[in-house]
Order: C-alpha cells, then sequence, then structure tokens
C-alpha cells in the first residue's frame, strides 16, 4: 500500500483513506520505535470498537504497546497471518503486516487525522 494513500493518527497508526471496510495498522515509524515485533493479539471479529479503544496489543522486544481504533465501527477481518509471523508488521508495515479492516460508523470521525505529508511534518516536529 502506498502511505500515500492512508491517513495517520498522533498515535502512529493509519487506516486506508476513504473506505469502508478499511485496513489499518501502525506506521513505518512506529514499527521501528518498537524494533521487532515477537507477539500480536487481535481483536475478535465482529467486535464493536469506540474511537481511541485498544483494539490490538503488540509485544516487541523493546516493549507492549497497544493499537487504538482511529474511529468507531465494527472489526470485520484480521490478519491472521501475524499470529505465526508477527514480523510483518517490521518487514512490510503498509502491506502485509495490516492488523485489522473496520468498517467505519462516521467517516467524519477521521477528519481529525493527518494525511501522509501532514504526518511527517508531525514526526520531525516530534524528533526535534
Amino acid at each position: 500500500m502506498n502511505p500515500e494513500e492512508l491517513l495517520f493518527s498522533k498515535d502512529h497508526e493509519w487506516i486506508e483513506a476513504g473506505k469502508s471496510p478499511a485496513k489499518m495498522g501502525i506506521s513505518d515509524y512506529a514499527q521501528k520505535e518498537l524494533t521487532d515485533v515477537v507477539y500480536v493479539e487481535l481483536p475478535e471479529l465482529g467486535n464493536e470498537v469506540g474511537k481511541g479503544d485498544s483494539i490490538a496489543t503488540l509485544e516487541s522486544v523493546k516493549a507492549t504497546s497497544d493499537v487504538y481504533a482511529p474511529a468507531a465501527g465494527k472489526i470485520t477481518a484480521v490478519n491472521g497471518d501475524l499470529e505465526d509471523s508477527p514480523q510483518k508488521i517490521n518487514e512490510d508495515p503498509y502491506g502485509a503486516g495490516w492488523l485489522v479492516e473496520l468498517a467505519v460508523a462516521d467517516s467524519a470521525a477521521l477528519n481529525d487525522m493527518m494525511n501522509y505529508s501532514a504526518y511527517q511534518e508531525y514526526l520531525s516536529e516530534e524528533d526535534a
């Protein structure tokens, strides 16, 4: 997936822009910060989530991190490949490393997310 077609949160999650259900995951920046992801706990298929709810947990050699829903909706798919191959998150965070598909209940909830260029600007301010 091309990062230019994604929306990003300040918590470093991404979601496909203009789609529902939309794949989502963590950004390249987030996977680098976590280092080697060794375990992924994914939600149950069909779970209803609220904006800001923890929907997945990632464990790395460095830390355990929650992944948050950028909008309310329903989990319509989970990337089961990650259970046996969590390193896909590090290898391809915008492709094979996607986490879940979310049927977004209200696309207006994504209005506070950033496009790729705004996210890159946000990262440069974070690292300054």
